[in-house]
């Protein structure tokens, strides 16, 4: 999965979850579940290419 694959997931999530009518607190919470682990994947990224781009800098 790339960043932008799990960005566009996290957000189909979110849309699905304001336009929903009534759901009960199970598929909220794992809705809810789905996009904290999306947005951790992300964040893990983001540092990843911090942490690369830091490295790189050094042999510039």
């Amino acid at each position: 999965m790339t960043y932008d694959e799990a960005i566009q997931q996290a957000e189909a999530i979110l849309k699905e979850l304001e336009q929903a009518e009534a759901l009960s607190m199970e598929v909220y919470q794992q809705k809810a579940k789905q996009v904290k682990e999306l947005l951790q994947f992300c964040k893990q990224q983001i540092v990843k290419m911090e942490q690369e781009f830091i490295e790189n800098e050094g042999n510039v």
